[in-house]
Order: C-alpha cells, then sequence, then structure tokens
C-alpha cells in the first residue's frame, strides 16, 4: 500500500521509541519522512533503534535516558529541538507492567510501574511542551485497556494508565488555546510485545487472549502506528482529549473476562498444568 501520510520536513520525538509499539511508531514517522529522535534507558536499544530508523532517510537523534528523571528527558528533548527545529509530534509511550496479585505486591513494584507510565508520561509532556509547534503540535500518549477496565494481576498498571488517561485530558484542556492537540491511543493486545509476552507468556494463555478479542487476533505494531499518523496529521486537526482503543474490541468486554480466567488460575494452581510453563 502507498503511503497515505507525508511527514516531509516534520519533527517527531518518540519516548520509549527503541522496541516494541513504540518502535514501530517510530518506524512508521520514519518511513512517512519525518526526522524522528527516540529515547529510552538502554543504550543499546537506542543505538539498535537509530541505525534501523537512519534506513529510511530522514535524519535520527538517540537519547539514553530514564523518563523518570526530568532532567535528563528535558535535555533530550531540548537537544531534539536544537537539531530538527520546534517538534511537530510528541510521543509518550515508556511503559513497565508484570502480573501481579495486590496482596503479593510490594509498595517499590507498585511505585515503579506508576513512575514510569504516570510520572514519566508527564514529565516527557511537561518538559516537551516549550518545544512543541504552536499552534500545530499533536501530542499522543500511548495508554492502555487497563485505564479503565479493573483487571486482576494489573492493580498497577490500572492505576497508572488511569492517570495517564486523566493527565491526557487535562493537557487537552490546558493546551488547547496554544493550537496542541493532546490525544491518547490505546491499545489491546499486539503480537511481538514484551507486554504481552509477559502478560500472555504460554501458547495456552496466548489461546486464551485471542478467543477473547472480537476480532479474533492480535493487533500489530503497524496499526498502532496508523492511528498515531491520522492523530496527528490535518485529518484530525479538530480531534483533542480523545482516549482512541486500537484493539479489535478487545475493551468491550473480552479483555476483563480474560484477565477474569486468568485469575481464576492463579488461585487454582492445579490449573497451571493446562496452561504449561512460563520459564
Amino acid at each position: 500500500m502507498s503511503q497515505p501520510f507525508d511527514y516531509s520536513g516534520r519533527s517527531v520525538f518518540v519516548a520509549g521509541g527503541t522496541s516494541g509499539i513504540n518502535l514501530g511508531i517510530a518506524q512508521a514517522y520514519a518511513r512517512a519522512g519525518a526526522n524522528v529522535a527516540v529515547l529510552s534507558r538502554n543504550q543499546a536499544k537506542v543505538d539498535a533503534a537509530v541505525a534501523g530508523l537512519s534506513e529510511h532517510g530522514g535524519s535520527v537523534l538517540g537519547f539514553a535516558a530514564d523518563v523518570r528523571e526530568f532532567d535528563a528527558v528535558a535535555a533530550a528533548l531540548a537537544s531534539a529541538r536544537d537539531r530538527f527545529g520546534e517538534l511537530d509530534v510528541l510521543v509518550s509511550g515508556a511503559a513497565g507492567n508484570f502480573p501481579a496479585l495486590a496482596t503479593t505486591m510490594s509498595s517499590n513494584a507498585f511505585n515503579s510501574v506508576i513512575g514510569i507510565d504516570l510520572l514519566g508520561t508527564f514529565n516527557v509532556l511537561r518538559a516537551g511542551y516549550d518545544h512543541l509547534r504552536k499552534p500545530g503540535a499533536a501530542v499522543i500518549t500511548i495508554s492502555a485497556p487497563q485505564s479503565s477496565i479493573p483487571m486482576p494481576m494489573q492493580v498497577h498498571a490500572c492505576s497508572a494508565k488511569a492517570g495517564v488517561d486523566m493527565l491526557t485530558r487535562t493537557c487537552a484542556v490546558e493546551w488547547g488555546t496554544a493550537g496542541v492537540r493532546v490525544n491518547a491511543v490505546i491499545p489491546g493486545p499486539i503480537t511481538g510485545t514484551e507486554g504481552m509476552m509477559r502478560l500472555a507468556p504460554t501458547p495456552q494463555i496466548e489461546q486464551l487472549v485471542t478467543d477473547s478479542v472480537p476480532l479474533a487476533r492480535y493487533g500489530t505494531a503497524q496499526e498502532i502506528a496508523d492511528c498515531c499518523l491520522w492523530l496527528s496529521s490535518p485529518m484530525a486537526s479538530y480531534v483533542t482529549g480523545a482516549l482512541i482503543p486500537v484493539d479489535g474490541g478487545w475493551s468491550l468486554g473480552g479483555a476483563a473476562q480474560m484477565f477474569t480466567e486468568m485469575r481464576r488460575v492463579v488461585d487454582n494452581p492445579d490449573l497451571l498444568a493446562g496452561y504449561g510453563s512460563s520459564s
């Protein structure tokens, strides 16, 4: 299919953009002609992402920083702006997750996910605002079905992503008069991502996830990227404060059903054999 969007000469910054869904988003913008900057904690992943993105012809920057550290995030965004000029698109997608019941989770474990998902998103948006094109910039946060669906073994992610959604909507209200749009994309189960490998570590649980999606399949990172490309384009110029599921209908009920079944398995260890080993 021909490229439906042209981002030639536009500047895009993707926090978390060195792996999984966020790398797919960065790749889509690079293929569309944008200058792209990515940020993540792991220098090796940054280097690999920059090398791959550079193959698409635009200028590429990479930064190793922890989204929980505001000064490091601010320095990376300032450097990207110095190189590319004002940012047209800012994507905040860094996230952490693991399955654990609230009764077995430590305060530090809970705080780690809140720190990466919620504080990290705030840091990216707060540090990025001064570098956005005004009017005209688009900000996209990457949320999750857990933001609105209570799920067993996800108290940390549910709390963090609910906060991300309200952060998104509040910034949309505050930044609208500056001509900055702020929206959230909510991916469903996406193939090949670390998050889904943790939440569905066996073929049996993976099939359970597939069966719980109305479209009866996992999505792809490209399908998430396609929504981002549209959201940051003139075609979505009157869309702000939206929380858009790109999940095959999973949030209509299947996600809650799947996680309820996983909770039943956790509460009944004898059933674990039917789901294979997560080792």
